[in-house]
């Protein structure tokens, strides 16, 4: 067995969840990490815009906001793996998530305490998509608190295996297949009296809403 061989992982240990990558993915992502006593981020299916991939959602008092990271695909090729696109440096994007989470978050009881954690990643450049989520994922799942086993793929999983369970096109921003296994959580959100509980959000809502009681919530 390989380190990054996903059919040999899910073979041998079993409960075995397949995911997309995400940018700071939402609660529902998280919860997976979480439950499942290994994951395996899919590096090889190809990009696909309008996901989760180069994407979060965040709550703001205007209501749900997407932060997207602006990406290149080698040679512009459509069928790009995503292990081989790269974050572009087109506008100032960095710049304009770091004040957009501070605009929204701002006044939440935890983002001050946070903060410094995760400015790095709205001021370091990555060269690659896939390299820079799994940075952010380690690093909001250090913060969570919670201890996954996360293998990123070297081949593209087709029909898993048995052990698996497959969450790529269940997690998804537009049109995801249902997930008996999700019910989003409620907890506080800072802009909750004015817009309502706004559901499934990134994980950054739920780290800076309720910190380290986040871990209660996946």
């Amino acid at each position: 067995m390989t380190r990054n061989d996903p059919m040999a992982l899910a073979q041998s240990l079993g409960d075995t969840a397949l995911l997309s990558s995400t940018f700071f993915g939402p609660v529902q992502w998280y919860q997976k990490l979480h439950r499942h006593a290994r994951c395996v981020v899919e590096s090889c299916d190809s990009f696909v815009k309008q996901t989760y991939r180069n994407r979060c959602v965040i709550a703001t008092a205007n209501g749900p906001q997407a932060l997207t990271v602006p990406v290149e695909r080698p040679d512009g090729d459509s069928r790009a793996a995503m292990r081989d696109i790269r974050v572009s440096d087109h506008g100032n994007w960095r710049h304009v998530h770091w004040h957009a989470l501070m605009s929204a978050y701002g006044d939440s009881p935890f983002f001050d305490y946070y903060a410094d954690d995760l400015r790095p990643f709205f001021e370091r450049r990555w060269t690659f998509l896939l390299d820079y989520n799994m940075a952010a994922t380690l690093k909001m799942c250090e913060l969570l608190d919670i201890t996954p086993h996360i293998e990123t793929s070297d081949s593209y999983v087709d029909t898993p295996v048995e052990g698996f369970v497959d969450y790529r096109e269940a997690i998804r921003p537009k049109h995801p297949l249902p997930d008996e296994s999700f019910t989003p959580p409620v907890y506080y959100q800072v802009h909750a009296l004015r817009r309502g509980f706004q559901p499934n959000m990134s994980v950054l809502d739920l780290l800076f809403n309720e910190g380290p009681e986040g871990i209660f919530y996946l």
